[in-house]
Order: C-alpha cells, then sequence, then structure tokens
C-alpha cells in the first residue's frame, strides 16, 4: 500500500467515529430542541440566536425533574398502586401491550442490569464455528438460559436463543470489548487477542543437540567445532611427533 493510502485510512478511522458521533449528537439535538410544549416555558429574554441552546437545555432540565418526581412517588405505596393500575390498563390493549412490556422490561434490564449481563459469552452454533451472545439473565421454564445474539454490524437486531448452560462458554471479555469487535464487524481489536508465539526450532534441533560433543544431526561427523578442530589437530601433532621418534 502507497503512503497516501495508508495515510488516507488512518486519517479515516480517526475522524469516521467522530463525524457518526456528530450526526448522532444533531440528531438528538434537532428533535429536543423541536418539541412543542417548550415554547411555553421559553423566556423572552433570551436572544434569537441562543433560542434552540436554551430549548435543549429547558428540556433536559424539565425531563430530569420529570424523572426524579415519579421515582419519587413510586417509592410510596400510592406510586406503585398507580403503576399497578397503569400497566393493568394498558395489558387490556392487544397490540400496545407488547410493546409497553418489552419496552419496560428493556430499561429495567439496562438500568438496574445484573452482574450476568457484564459478561458476553461465546456459543458454537455449528460445529467449530462459535459467535459472540450476551446474557439476558433469564431462565426458561425447563432450565435452559436466555441469550441475545446480535448481528454485525447492526446490533438492533438479531437472535433470542434459548440454549443449555453446559453450551455457553465465558468470554473474559466487557461488554464494551464485544460490542466493539460486533460493531466493527470483526476488525475492532480487542483486549483478548489470540497470541503470537514465535516459530519454535525443528524437532530434531532441540537443546540436548548443541551440547558440547554432541554432533549436530544436520552436520557431517567431520564438521566439529573450532575448538574440537584445534583439539583434534594438536592430538594428530602429538601423534606425528611421537611417531618420528
Amino acid at each position: 500500500m502507497s503512503t497516501w493510502k495508508r495515510d488516507f485510512a488512518s486519517g479515516l478511522i480517526v475522524l469516521a467515529p467522530l463525524l457518526v458521533l456528530l450526526l448522532v449528537i444533531r440528531w438528538i439535538y434537532l428533535h429536543i430542541a423541536s418539541i412543542p410544549l417548550i415554547d411555553a416555558l421559553q423566556p423572552n429574554w433570551i436572544p434569537a440566536p441562543l433560542e434552540p441552546i436554551s430549548r435543549v437545555v429547558i428540556a433536559v432540565a424539565v425531563f430530569s425533574t420529570l424523572v426524579l418526581a415519579v421515582g419519587y412517588f413510586m417509592r410510596t405505596t400510592l406510586g406503585r398502586l398507580a403503576e399497578a393500575k397503569v400497566d393493568d390498563a394498558i395489558n387490556r390493549i392487544p397490540a400496545l401491550r407488547v410493546v409497553y412490556n418489552a419496552s419496560k422490561l428493556a430499561a429495567e434490564t439496562a438500568i438496574s442490569g445484573t452482574d450476568e449481563l457484564q459478561n458476553p459469552v461465546y456459543l458454537e452454533t455449528w460445529p467449530g464455528i462459535r459467535m459472540t451472545a450476551f446474557r439476558t439473565g433469564k431462565k426458561t421454564r425447563d432450565g435452559k438460559i436466555v441469550l441475545f445474539m446480535p448481528t454485525a454490524p447492526n446490533i438492533t437486531t438479531g437472535f433470542v436463543i434459548e440454549v443449555e448452560p453446559e453450551r455457553v462458554e465465558d468470554t473474559g471479555e466487557s461488554v464494551e470489548e464485544g460490542m466493539t469487535r460486533i460493531l466493527s464487524a470483526g476488525f475492532g481489536e480487542s483486549a483478548h487477542q489470540i497470541p503470537v508465539e514465535e516459530e519454535r526450532p525443528p524437532a530434531d534441533d532441540g537443546p540436548e543437540d548443541h551440547r558440547p560433543g554432541v554432533a549436530h544431526p544436520g552436520k557431517a561427523a567431520g564438521d566439529r567445532p573450532e575448538g574440537d578442530g584445534g583439539s583434534a589437530s594438536a592430538e594428530g601433532d602429538e601423534s606425528t611427533g611421537s611417531g618420528g621418534s
């Protein structure tokens, strides 16, 4: 790869996530700023260029206050009775009760959470092939665990799987690491990469082959180290000298 292509790819890797983040923030900002009920709370003394920002601030403040007020109200007996009445009323509507119950369960799971949700798992879907799934913290009546296996790179779709607990293998990763691998379609780096081992010497080239006095199996018997050759020539000189005398 040429230099300009490598530099372009490196710059794209850095800027693409920032652009996506800015687009998401802009989408949220425009939708919050366009809430019609905020007009009644908008002060008249705010300059026109700052009106969109003030609308967002007012909307966030009103929503936070409403959430805290409802949360405090739900701690009372009257609040729990009101929640039960709302649930009962919505559950009488065939179409809306599915969306309501699913949304409520998803919110409870995401906010309260359990230790099991912080543990992505591997599931062998086909022989020799495994995929990443996430625990939901739920079990079926026959003892199977319920997993959610998202698709890559769109994690908003996927499969709800019921499997035996012994078929599940913990990844040892966090939710962020598992999501990064799925969102990046497998191209994202993970803290649990397969270690790269150095190339080992051949089987016939073990440490014992390098001991003094042991000939290397890949060399001829006459190919001795320099030290051995020197001692051999010295012995030959001695024998020649003794023969001459």
